[in-house]
């Protein structure tokens, strides 16, 4: 087969390419630096012959590991529409909308097959590529996976920030990249308080900014000007990695941003707590529609990592009648 998924995560592209896990093959690529596509890493690093990245995710993993980390092996960044000749197969990037610096990755091998990896996506703002054989992201791959709210959740989120602000301090609570995606809303909306963020937050939030990302003038939770903001409850937007929700502003009004909401943009758990839909993958209608433009004779979807992989697999082959499987098996 010319694509497959390990049982450790690695999907397989052509003969040469891993994607997202260790192999032993020499050419390993990240499509994007979330911890579930860096698995294995360091041990491509010592490995492959060369690791390859955009230049954004590099200098991503640069912060959310250390600048040492990816210099134990040979790094090589591409950018979108960049193409990298190994042997009898050439190797292109182009833009996958998820976080900062994502990519599909298009391998053409010697008989001219395209063999895709979407990586994680959101179909608005991502090409579709014409492909052979598809190896897609299965995250939302159940039809109950639909997000067909009337409502535009960028207003909401605008609407439900400054209801906060009235009140003092908001916290806002997501993942790397969705929390940059949230600041660059409320900045193009015109909200200008002071927005209080943690180190590791600010130093990713300092390379989307780089990138051209905007989003307004950030201040340390460390610093003086944070910590008299917050003693006095001052109107201003604190931003924490999800994993941070039980350990700060337990008393102030918070905000989850969660793809994991189907049935309501926004939901209300409490006077001054609310999860908001705000997602950076396909639902499963966008799943869907891509693989009806990308046209591929065979669909891999991803049973390794979180989703719905089985369910996609035979939703894709009783709607287009395309051969397709979920890899890794798993045992029942």
């Amino acid at each position: 087969m010319k694509a497959t998924i390990t049982s450790n995560g690695a999907v397989l592209l052509g003969k040469y390419l891993a994607c997202d896990g260790y192999d032993l093959r020499p050419l390993r690529v990240v499509t994007h630096a979330h911890a579930d596509h860096m698995i294995g890493l360091r041990k491509s690093l010592r490995n492959c012959e060369k690791v390859l990245m955009t230049p954004a995710t590099k200098d991503l993993i640069d912060v959310l590991r250390n600048p040492l980390f990816l210099m134990q092996g040979f790094v090589e960044t591409l950018d979108y529409g960049e193409t990298l000749q190994y042997k009898d197969e050439y190797i292109t990037f182009f833009k996958a909308e998820h976080i900062l610096g994502a990519c599909q990755v298009l391998v053409e091998d010697f008989e001219g097959t395209r063999i895709v990896f979407t990586g994680d996506f959101k179909l608005e703002g991502t090409s579709v590529l014409d492909s052979d054989i598809l190896v897609i992201e299965a995250t939302y791959g159940s039809p109950h996976c639909n997000r067909s709210f009337n409502v535009n959740v960028e207003n909401m989120l605008v609407n439900l920030v400054e209801k906060g602000l009235r009140k003092g301090t908001v916290y806002i609570f997501g993942y790397h990249g969705k929390l940059q995606e949230v600041m660059q809303i409320l900045h193009d909306a015109g909200i200008k308080v002071p927005l209080i963020v943690p180190e590791r937050v600010f130093q990713v939030s300092k390379i989307c900014q780089k990138y051209g990302m905007r989003l307004g003038r950030l201040i340390l939770s460390k610093e003086a000007e944070a910590q008299e903001i917050l003693k006095h409850n001052s109107p201003s937007i604190c931003f924490y990695h999800m994993n941070a929700k039980r350990k700060v502003g337990l008393e102030g009004f918070r905000i989850y941003v969660s793809g994991w909401e189907f049935n309501m943009a926004c939901r209300e758990i409490s006077e001054n707590e609310y999860v908001l839909a705000l997602s950076d993958h396909s639902d499963f209608n966008g799943l869907m529609e891509y693989i009806r433009r990308s046209k591929p004779k065979l669909v891999i979807t991803d049973n390794y990592r979180v989703g719905y992989a089985n369910i996609l697999a035979r939703e894709i082959m009783k709607k287009f009648g395309i051969k397709a499987m979920a890899m890794p098996k798993k045992p029942n």
